[in-house]
């Protein structure tokens, strides 16, 4: 599996992760990756780093869904074999972690936290807005360039006349570019008493959350497609032809999604039952009668402790008092 890198989130960070042996070790990665590892042993660390946030994006994106990210307690395939389906669930983890991994290794750059990368020296001048690039802008190149080298790696060794490599190569590519399309722009004023008469500006990458969220929406709006041959090449077309050819940013996936209703270990399908939903809303994707799948859902009283009565100190703090609510949860009958 193409994805079997993100299991090095599960290794305790005293493990180390560069150097001949240690790479050879590495469970979840293919021959080609084990390469990277052995020739560029200072970024793996970001690539741990990138599946972690992967996992934690990804739970919290679906976090009100049927199928919530939920990981398998152990092995290399962390979702489950439902990652070897052509889905849209396996389309949005592609784009994810093809993301988590070049802003990662970005990270790292600007940090200063590896030998062969720094800031990105290449912005340069006066903007058309009139301010002077200055400071030290996100080398996103740099973090794209070793994920393309990277997670692409594994599809193109299966050859690209096949579906699922280029359906992957194309989400792969997506999700960097959901970062490439939210860069943003960082400034700081420079003059006498705070004015404003000099104005520096540096180009930083998006909040990882907000890379999430605009992959959920590219998954909501995913297209469906079908291997078609062209002349001597084969290429992914909408498998409705009344469906316009999806832009290089859409997601694109093979294979309708299971339900995700019932228990299925052996695809690592936890289903729905015990899961807790919004029982005031019906239409809503956390409403119980989307994700309880029809065998209805209780309610139950529960007491839960939160903060109240919150004072300001000064300075510098907050001091709450310690209050029990009753609150309603509602759950998936089993």
């Amino acid at each position: 599996m193409a994805t079997n890198w993100l299991s090095l989130a599960r290794l305790p960070r005293s493990r180390p992760l560069s150097g001949a042996a240690p790479c050879a070790r590495l469970r979840g990665l293919t021959p080609g990756q084990v390469g990277v590892c052995r020739a560029r042993g200072e970024v793996m660390e970001s690539v741990r780093r990138a599946a972690e946030m992967v996992i934690e994006e990804c739970q919290h994106q679906f976090r009100n869904r049927r199928w919530n990210c939920s990981t398998t307690p152990r092995g290399i395939n962390v979702f489950g074999r439902v990652m070897n389906q052509g889905t849209r669930e396996a389309a949005f983890v592609h784009a994810l972690s093809s993301a988590a991994l070049a802003m990662a290794v970005t990270r790292a750059c600007t940090r200063g936290e590896l030998e062969k990368c720094g800031c990105d020296r290449k912005v340069r001048g006066v903007s058309p807005e009139g301010f002077q690039w200055s400071g030290c802008s996100d080398n996103l190149s740099y973090g794209v360039a070793f994920s393309q080298t990277f997670v692409d790696e594994p599809e193109r060794a299966k050859g690209l006349s096949a579906g699922r490599p280029l359906m992957n190569l194309h989400n792969n590519e997506s999700g960097r570019k959901a970062i490439l399309h939210n860069m943003q722009v960082e400034c700081k004023c420079h003059g006498v008493s705070g004015s404003c008469e000099l104005r520096t500006c540096w180009k930083v990458m998006p909040p990882f959350r907000r890379v999430g969220i605009v992959l959920k929406e590219r998954f909501d709006g995913a297209t469906e497609v079908r291997l078609t041959r062209i002349g001597s090449r084969t290429a992914l077309l909408p498998r409705d032809p009344q469906v316009k050819p999806p832009a290089a940013r859409d997601l694109l996936y093979l294979a309708p999604s299971p339900d995700f209703c019932h228990l299925d270990p052996e695809n690592g399908i936890p289903g729905t039952a015990g899961r807790r939903c919004n029982g005031t809303s019906r239409l809503a994707p956390d409403g119980c009668e989307l994700v309880c799948c029809g065998p209805g859902y209780r309610a139950g009283r529960a007491e839960v402790v939160q903060r109240c009565s919150c004072k300001f100190s000064w300075c510098c703090s907050v001091r709450c008092q310690q209050c029990k609510n009753t609150v309603t949860i509602h759950t998936c009958k089993v």
